[in-house]
């Protein structure tokens, strides 16, 4: 009882004031600025706090507890402290006149000017780290002259379920979604399609597929600025891009085009990500910057957009995309894997700092 009655007097008011001060680790973000703070409660057995976020925040739990524990020491005395902390994704706004997608909250298309850069590596790391992050994600590979997402997830032998009608994306390690063209021709064949059997193609795999209540979308584009980018802008709900270049010219000068074309379409850009930033070899641990040096990050500067990270050449994320073991990556190269979750993590704030959409909860108006 005496227990009780300590915790019952406990200041609420002052906790609050106390919690909204909390830095959330990586952001420079508070949780008052955030509105987490759902609620405070002193029960007989201590101090309940409820967080909850407009992103995934598991990789970061254990170092956002220690600093509610940290803020709350003086006020909180003894008491023990139960935290719970829970993610909610909405659904945010897209280009104006498109509507969404049953199954899919937030769309992101992954680019690049030209080829060979590392665009659907990048893809398939930023979905497993945002899965590892305790976000439902999910994979489309556009790139339909080269689909590769599936061998980089380890389902290249899969086949979609059909269900009422659509197909059910397979899914990879990690509970990724995945869907791909691959799965449905025979890749040893070129896909020798003209443009507007592309654009229907991409359409079909993305409308025609039974999305299982995804947070973050994936769409791995194809290299260029042609009908499927077209298609995406004008056809496909959109909530941003991430802009993939290497650091040296040529590659820049094609990132540049892959900006201005989203930049038309009004899709905002969360950020440029630089691949292949410095080689580090293997055996003796020498790093050279073989591509040129900060070539993506003056690019993100001129654009005044988030350089979202600066990735080595490694032979372990090539092995990984080759062998399918994308999620076994994380775990095996954790420094690698914490510039892929750091840029994971700021295209979930990106997302998360744009308008909701509210569409879906209007009736549709008919004139007739």
């Amino acid at each position: 009882m005496h227990t009780s009655q300590r915790v019952s007097h406990m200041n609420i008011p002052a906790i609050e004031a106390a919690l909204a001060a909390v830095e959330i680790p990586t952001t420079g973000r508070t949780l008052g600025s955030e509105n987490a703070v759902q609620s405070v409660e002193a029960r007989a057995d201590g101090l309940h706090i409820a967080l909850q976020f407009g992103f995934p925040v598991q990789h970061i739990g254990e170092a956002l507890a220690a600093r509610v524990q940290t803020a709350l020491q003086d006020l909180a005395g003894t008491q023990p402290l139960h935290l719970s902390l829970t993610t909610i994704v909405a659904t945010h706004k897209v280009q104006p006149g498109v509507a969404t997608i049953k199954g899919v909250k937030n769309i992101i298309a992954v680019a690049s000017g030209k080829g060979g850069v590392g665009k659907s590596t990048t893809t398939a790391n930023l979905a497993a780290a945002l899965a590892r992050m305790g976000a439902r994600v999910g994979v489309l590979d556009a790139d339909l002259y080269g689909p590769s997402q599936p061998t980089m997830f380890g389902v290249a032998e899969g086949k979609p379920d059909q269900r009422d009608g659509k197909l059910v994306p397979v899914v990879a390690e990690g509970g990724v979604q995945v869907m791909s063209i691959g799965f449905l021709v025979d890749t040893d064949q070129a896909v020798v399609w003209r443009g507007p059997m592309l654009s229907q193609a991409l359409q079909q795999l993305l409308f025609q597929s039974e999305w299982n209540n995804v947070d973050y979308l994936f769409i791995d584009l194809p290299p260029g600025t042609g009908d499927i980018q077209l298609t995406l802008s004008q056809k496909i709900p959109v909530t941003g891009s991430v802009v993939v270049t290497t650091p040296q010219d040529i590659a820049l000068i094609d990132a540049r085009k892959a900006v201005d074309m989203f930049q038309k379409v009004n899709i905002p850009i969360f950020g440029v990500l630089e691949n292949m930033s410095v080689h580090i070899c293997t055996h003796c641990g020498h790093s050279e910057a073989i591509f040129g040096s900060d070539g993506g990050k003056d690019l993100a500067a001129k654009l005044k957009v988030p350089l979202l990270g600066q990735l080595p050449l490694s032979l372990p994320v090539r092995e990984a995309m080759d062998n399918g073991t994308a999620a076994a990556l994380f775990e095996q190269q954790p420094a690698i894997a914490d510039i892929y979750t750091a840029a994971a993590f700021q295209v979930a704030l990106a997302v998360a700092d744009k308008g909701k959409d509210f569409s879906s909860r209007f009736p549709k108006i008919v004139v007739e």
